[in-house]
């Protein structure tokens, strides 16, 4: 029996990559009981990660590690996106950027589990829950040393920069941030402003991307992006754009009508 027991946690360790967190309820679809799960820890080859999580002795799981279960074991939207999106992929120069802040985002009706909530990591986790564009569009896979989870794409990112604006994140740092997305594609833009449900949203991010004059903007059909009616005023004593009808800080506009 024992022997049984070391061949199978030999054939989970071989399996899993490394400094990932592993939920029970998915040990036990996979053939690894409570019964077995206890003995193991006993047994020093896995360590309590909270209720109903485990990670590999010896091994540090991070956020990431986190939302590797998240998406591999759970099936949920859950990733990096925002600012921390930007910034694992580079589009982050030149910024001042809080790297101890980590924007995780995920489908309306999606929780984190009481692990991964109650867990001390070594930064500070934000989540927010949204239907303001769907699930699964506009992610990409990131890799890390060992695996591998999928985060917003820069265009989905900027889009999710601004849809915590202004109340979790600055204007003007969103504008700087969309500085360096010169080189994404428009036909990612163009799908994303088309299922975009935030009016806020799509307004900013076409003004800012006017304003800059990126390449792809030309490329964009804002036809078929519904804009909405009336103003949207998101700052006090701003300047208000008549073209996207929305009020943005002034340091963003010069001789601007």
């Amino acid at each position: 029996m024992i022997t049984d027991n070391r061949t199978k946690i030999n054939q989970l360790l071989s399996t899993i990559p490394q400094d990932v967190v592993l939920q029970s309820s998915w040990l036990i679809n996979e053939g690894y009981s409570l019964e077995l799960q206890k003995y193991y820890r006993n047994s020093g080859w896995l360590k309590s990660f909270g209720n109903g999580a485990m990670y590999r002795s010896n091994n540090h799981p991070s956020y990431e590690g986190g939302v590797y279960a998240l998406q591999k074991q759970s099936g949920l939207s859950v990733h990096p996106g925002g600012r921390t999106a930007l910034a694992l992929q580079g589009k982050a120069h030149y910024i001042e950027l809080n790297t101890v802040q980590i924007w995780l985002f995920g489908g309306e009706k999606e929780k984190l589990p009481t692990w991964f909530r109650k867990h001390k990591w070594d930064q500070n986790v934000h989540y927010k829950a949204s239907s303001f564009l769907p699930k699964e569009l506009g992610l990409t896979e990131f890799s890390f040393t060992s695996f591998s989870i999928k985060v917003s794409s820069p265009a989905r990112a900027i889009m999710e920069c601004l849809y915590l604006a202004p109340e979790k994140f600055d204007i003007v740092e969103c504008y700087e941030l969309m500085e360096n997305l010169n080189d994404i594609r428009p036909s990612i833009v163009q799908e994303l402003l088309e299922a975009c449900t935030s009016i806020k949203v799509k307004r900013l991010f076409l003004f800012m991307a006017e304003k800059l004059n990126h390449s792809w903007y030309k490329h964009l059909n804002i036809s078929k992006v519904d804009l909405g009616k009336g103003k949207r005023s998101l700052v006090k004593e701003g300047v208000y754009i008549s073209k996207y009808q929305i009020t943005v800080p002034k340091k963003l506009v010069s001789n601007e009508q």
